[in-house]
């Protein structure tokens, strides 16, 4: 196969060392009912290594305090170790600074933020007002819709969606015809949680500025799996999740454009958000504390942007230094090979449809299937017997499960420690409960 030889390829003259790495992520050695784990779910959340266990851990024998709040050291030490860790991730995605990175909970409180600040918002950039449009597709998570609909309630705008072709590429012409001189916000996701399909941000972008809009990308697919630069996308906010990327849970960021954020009003209200407060009015703190109200998940901010001990030079490693030193164009390649065997082993596999492009150049690595006359979730279970885990369902995308006309399907997933060897039984046991018609 195409993709096998490139995954010996890689192998080869990669500096990515699968076995290395899966020597890093201790739940690697679990086995499920007896059988070694082989963990494909990892557009859901990724498994966590040793390096950024060992960060949590640290944080919370040693620096654990509240940030900007003490002249003790435990706090001075606590803030710029939180501090550093929004420069790394700024760094990380090619931000300006850490200014423009505000740390959320993950990529769904991200774009609620922005949706409710623009709902209120003052001035006419980031204001949305009844007749205003918001252009968002059919293949976008729950997350980056439910909220858009919300704001339609609460302002009155439109919101206009845009298609997808059979192939599961996005319908650029549908898309400019979508874009008019009302639209004030284009959504997208930069790779489909559901076809993997990874969309022309950048296209995106130029032709919602080009209509005065602003452009939004949700990068919870992308940003773990490839070279992110929002400077190069030139979009205007991009959401991204941590434990999408080995950080832990409870963590993620929101990137917006400096002069914007100056321009929003806050999401939360409280503590540490504000620069003055009186019993008649309140003004705001200096991005992005004014957009972090009360306290902060300081821990899980180092565990994702990492950050060094200033006075003993001591690295707390987070999910970012891991990524960084593997290299996101390797953790690219490596996923790509693995998307592009597993794809021509599902579409060899007679009663087996798969959903989305069929090219590992237009997907991220998430293949979503199904098995001719199978329940989804009975195949998923079948898979679990065998201890791969996948997911089962709608995957938080149920107007694109509409469109393609099913109520569930089964997704795989890889990440930068699964193997060929990992496809290899994934593909068997997929084959046997078709061949055998076990569902």
């Amino acid at each position: 196969m195409r993709y096998l030889q490139e995954i010996e390829q890689m192998r080869e003259t990669s500096t990515l060392n699968v076995q290395t790495i899966r020597a890093d992520f201790p739940i690697l050695q679990r086995k499920i009912g007896g059988k070694p784990l082989i963990y494909f779910d990892n557009a859901a959340t990724t498994q966590k290594p040793r390096q950024v266990l060992r960060t949590i851990e640290k944080f919370y024998c040693t620096y654990n305090a509240n940030v900007h709040r003490s002249p003790h050291t435990l706090g001075q030490e606590a803030t710029e170790l939180y501090e550093q860790a929004h420069e790394n991730v700024a760094r990380f995605i090619g931000a300006d600074d850490g200014g423009e990175i505000v740390f959320v909970r993950n990529s769904t409180e991200a774009i609620n933020l922005v949706a409710y600040s623009l709902s209120f918002g003052e001035s006419k950039r980031a204001r949305l007002r009844r007749g205003d449009e918001v252009v968002v597709t059919v293949m976008e998570h729950h997350s980056n819709l439910v909220p858009w609909q919300m704001v339609r309630q609460r302002a009155g705008v439109t919101i206009k969606v845009v298609g997808i072709h059979d192939d599961g590429t996005l319908d650029l012409e549908q898309l400019r015809e979508a874009i008019t001189g009302r639209t004030r916000l284009v959504c997208c996701t930069h790779v489909s949680n559901v076809l993997g399909t990874i969309n022309p941000v950048r296209e995106i972008g130029r032709l919602a500025h080009q209509a005065g809009a602003l452009f939004l990308v949700d990068g919870a697919q992308s940003a773990p799996h490839m070279p992110v630069n929002v400077k190069e996308i030139g979009c205007d906010f991009f959401a991204f999740s941590g434990h999408k990327m080995l950080a832990p849970m409870g963590i993620g960021a929101l990137y917006g454009q400096r002069e914007l954020l100056e321009e929003m009003p806050p999401f939360l209200y409280g503590g540490d958000m504000i620069a003055d407060v009186t019993l008649e009015r309140a003004t705001w703190n200096k991005l992005p504390w004014k957009f972090e109200a009360g306290t902060a998940n300081v821990c899980g901010g180092i565990a994702l942007g990492g950050a060094t001990d200033l006075r003993t030079g001591k690295r707390l490693e987070g999910a970012v230094d891991y990524l960084e030193r593997i290299g996101m164009a390797q953790v690219r390649a490596h996923e790509r090979a693995l998307t592009g065997y597993a794809l021509e082993g599902l579409q060899a596999i007679e009663g087996v449809r798969v959903y989305g492009p069929l090219d590992p150049e237009k997907r991220g690595g998430v293949l979503a299937f199904n098995v001719e006359q199978g329940d989804a979730h009975l195949v998923a279970q079948f898979l679990n017997d065998e201890g791969i885990a996948v997911r089962s369902g709608g995957h938080c995308a149920y107007p694109l499960t509409d469109r393609l006309g099913v109520k569930a399907m089964v997704r795989a997933s890889f990440y930068i420690y699964n193997t060929k060897a990992e496809v290899e039984s994934f593909l068997e046991i997929v084959e046997d409960i078709a061949r055998r018609r076990l569902i």
